[in-house]
């Protein structure tokens, strides 16, 4: 099938390199000639697992192109994949001026176009975007217009850092669509994922995206409020959590307690349904406090660093991990970059190491010293902090550590490691939810 991909982000990089591999004609277009360059040229802006070597097979196999050619992309393609997001200005409103401007580069390719054109929102958009899409199309193509079309919803669920396997291994796929023959189309795409399918109307479809991470975004804010419990009744938050996720009706995903959730997708989906209790006169408190205990988790981490080594002024603090979560570069919204403004504010001085994503948070944090590993980070540090689960730090060589850094506190924010193993190995080992273990903690306190 002859497939569009308008917008070139993350989300319309990931979709055009998944279809293509699936055997499609993808042809994607952006207003930004450099990154359709970068990207023709088998070059990506971003870190995630696996899509370099796809995007450079697809390329190679000629099912997959980059271009500014918006007109040429519509007029060729079947199915128009809607990959241009509404973004949060100050005012937490969402810009749609971009979504706008696509769609207007959309209706004046079909505008010359003839037969059927299915467009699809893949991005996620605000509850009721289906049909702004369709008056915005309508309002744009002459009266005399050959082109028929339908507009629906595929929202995605992609995890950053496991975005292809999420594609091809989904729990499930939305499709959310209002025509008959838009259904069959899409069903006739994504079938071949092999994944249970859902159909809805498109407003669902719309709203299932929000709800979903909304609702994985609590149950991170509900695992960390249960391990401020622990930490003043001395229970385990990790057995807590092991509790839990052993009733099916809860299961143990997205209930690892520590700094909290980053990214835009969480956030970006709580505040569309924020949005829509503002419009609706509607209490969605409960959405608020989540956020607000996600925030928190920053700053307490900051605290449990402050108190583990008696202050911060003219600490020297390692970071391991950088990027919000493993497997990725993303520093959007990452906590580390509260975090250590947070103990930079206090008067420490950082030493920080990620496997990967360095070179962008130089540009978020150019005052740090960067290092070529963790052991280099931890070399001269009063305290190890660790902000991100990358698998290097679960699996460090602790005898090697120990010979390269006289630091022997770590305060780590995922929870990586036994509390026993860690004291057993001469550390004082401060975490998320559970008891501190180590002589320097007792002294403390």
């Amino acid at each position: 099938m002859r497939i569009a991909i308008v917008g070139t982000g993350y989300v319309g990089v990931v979709t055009g390199v998944c279809m293509a591999e699936l055997g499609h004609d993808v042809h994607c277009v952006d207003v930004n000639e450099s990154l359709m360059t970068r990207l023709q040229e088998g070059r990506i802006d971003f870190y995630e697992t696996g899509l370099e070597a796809l995007l450079k097979t697809n390329l190679n196999e000629k099912r997959l192109r980059f271009s500014t050619q918006t007109q040429d992309a519509v007029q060729q393609a079947e199915v128009i994949f809607l990959c241009v997001g509404a973004h949060f200005g100050a005012s937490e409103q969402q810009d749609m001026r971009p979504l706008q401007n696509a769609m207007k580069a959309i209706a004046a390719a079909m505008a010359k176009s003839t037969g059927y054109k299915l467009i699809v929102e893949k991005s996620a958009l605000p509850i009721s975007t289906g049909e702004a899409l369709r008056q915005m199309i309508q309002s744009e193509l002459p009266a005399d217009c050959a082109c028929d079309f339908d507009i629906a919803a595929v929202p995605q669920f992609m995890r950053e850092g496991d975005a292809i396997n999420g594609f091809f291994k989904p729990d499930r796929v939305v499709i959310g669509a209002e025509a008959q023959r838009a259904k069959e189309v899409l069903v006739g795409i994504y079938s071949q994922l092999n994944a249970p399918i859902l159909i809805t109307d498109i407003n669902s479809a719309e709203l299932i995206k929000h709800a979903t991470n909304a609702f994985l975004a609590m149950k991170i804010s509900f695992i960390n409020s249960m391990a401020a419990v622990c930490e003043k009744t001395g229970a385990d938050v990790t057995l807590v959590a092991k509790g839990l996720g052993m009733d099916k009706r809860i299961m143990g995903d997205y209930l690892n307690a520590g700094i909290g959730y980053g990214g835009i997708f969480f956030p970006k989906d709580i505040q569309s349904l924020l949005n829509i209790a503002d419009k609706y006169h509607l209490n969605l408190d409960l959405l608020k406090t989540t956020e607000v205990i996600n925030r928190y988790q920053r700053i307490h981490f900051v605290e449990r660093i402050e108190r583990a080594i008696h202050g911060l002024s003219k600490k020297t603090i390692a970071v391991w991990g950088l990027a919000f979560r493993p497997d990725t570069d993303d520093m959007r919204d990452a906590p580390s970059v509260q975090i250590i403004r947070g103990l930079q504010n206090r008067g420490a001085s950082i030493r920080a190491y990620d496997p990967i994503a360095m070179p962008k948070t130089h540009e978020l944090l150019p005052d740090i010293q960067y290092c070529d590993n963790p052991y280099e980070a931890a070399d001269g540090a009063d305290v190890i902090a660790i902000a991100t689960d990358w698998p290097e730090f679960a699996y460090v060589d602790f005898q090697r550590l120990k010979a390269q850094s006289a630091c022997r506190t770590i305060v780590d924010g995922r929870n990586l490691y036994a509390p026993a193993k860690m004291q057993a190995l001469g550390y004082h080992y401060v975490s998320i939810g559970r008891q501190p273990v180590g002589k320097a903690y007792a002294q403390a306190h």
